[in-house]
C-alpha cells in the first residue's frame, strides 16, 4: 500500500468546555456547565492564541516540510483552530466527519463523580470492560473511534500517498493514531493514555522511513507554543469518565 510522507495531528486549542470540565472536577460537581452541544464548543482566549502560535510555526516551516493538506474534525473547536493556524498559508483544507469527538451518549456532560452517582450501573460495567471497549449507552467505545479512523488512514493513502498531511482533531483521536500507525497493543494504548494527557494544540507525527513506513517522530509536543509566547494548557476533554 502507498504511504503518506508525514502525518501529522494537533489537537484543538483549549476549549471552554476544556474549562468548565476542569472547574467542574475541582468542585466535585457532578455536571459539566456546558453552554453549546459538543459539536458547538468554541475556543477559550488561550485557545485562540494557542491556535495563532501553532500557525506562526507552520509560517516558520520550509517550504519542503509544510504541508500539502490539511482535513479538520467538523468540530467547532477544532475548525476554529485550524482557521486560525493555517490562516495565509494557502493549504488546503477539508473537514472529515471521521474525526470528530469520541461521542459519550447519556454520559455527555458527567464528571467522572457525576457517572458514578447517576450511572453506577455504567461505572461498574465499564471498569468490568476496561476503557478501550466499553461503550457508553448512545455513545462509542474507543474501538469504534479507531475504526472510523482506519477508514480515514486507508482514503488518505490512497488520495495522498507520498505527501505531508495534517490533521486537525481531539485527544482521543491521538492516542487511536498512535495505535493504528504504529500497531500498538490495547495494553500498549491503555498505558499511553494513564501517562499522558494530550496538551491542546500539540503535535504529534510520523515520517516515511527510508522503507516507506510511518515512523514516530514527536508526540504530544508543546515547543513551538513555547517558543512562539503561547502558554500551553493540558486538559482532558468535555467528559471525565469513571474510574
Amino acid at each position: 500500500m502507498a504511504e503518506l510522507a508525514t502525518l501529522w495531528i494537533v489537537r484543538h486549542g483549549e476549549s471552554t468546555a476544556n474549562v468548565a470540565a476542569t472547574a467542574a472536577e475541582a468542585s466535585g460537581a457532578e455536571l459539566i456547565d456546558l453552554t453549546h452541544r459538543d459539536a458547538d464548543v468554541p475556543l477559550s482566549a488561550t485557545g485562540e492564541e494557542q491556535a495563532r502560535a501553532t500557525g506562526r510555526w507552520l509560517a516558520g516551516l520550509p517550504e519542503a516540510h509544510r504541508p500539502d493538506v490539511a482535513v479538520v474534525s467538523p468540530y467547532l473547536r477544532a475548525v476554529r483552530t485550524a482557521e486560525l493556524a493555517l490562516a495565509g498559508t494557502g493549504i488546503p483544507v477539508s473537514r472529515d466527519e471521521r474525526l470528530r469527538d469520541r461521542e459519550l451518549g447519556i454520559l455527555d456532560g458527567l464528571t467522572g463523580r457525576g457517572v458514578r452517582q447517576r450511572f453506577p450501573a455504567e461505572a461498574d460495567r465499564r471498569a468490568r470492560l476496561g476503557k478501550f471497549y466499553y461503550r457508553p449507552p448512545g455513545g462509542e467505545s474507543w474501538t469504534d473511534v479507531a475504526l472510523r479512523l482506519r477508514a480515514l488512514l486507508g482514503d488518505l493513502r490512497r488520495d495522498h500517498a507520498d505527501r505531508r498531511v495534517l490533521l486537525f482533531g481531539h485527544d482521543a483521536l491521538v492516542f487511536l493514531l498512535r495505535y493504528l500507525v504504529e500497531g500498538l497493543t490495547e495494553a500498549e494504548l491503555m498505558a499511553l493514555t494513564r501517562e499522558h494527557v494530550i496538551a491542546n494544540c500539540s503535535i504529534t507525527g510520523w515520517s516515511a522511513d527510508a522503507d516507506g513506513r510511518l515512523v514516530p517522530d514527536v508526540f504530544n509536543d508543546v515547543a513551538h507554543l513555547q517558543q512562539q509566547g503561547a502558554r500551553p494548557t493540558r486538559e482532558d476533554e468535555v467528559h471525565a469518565e469513571p474510574v
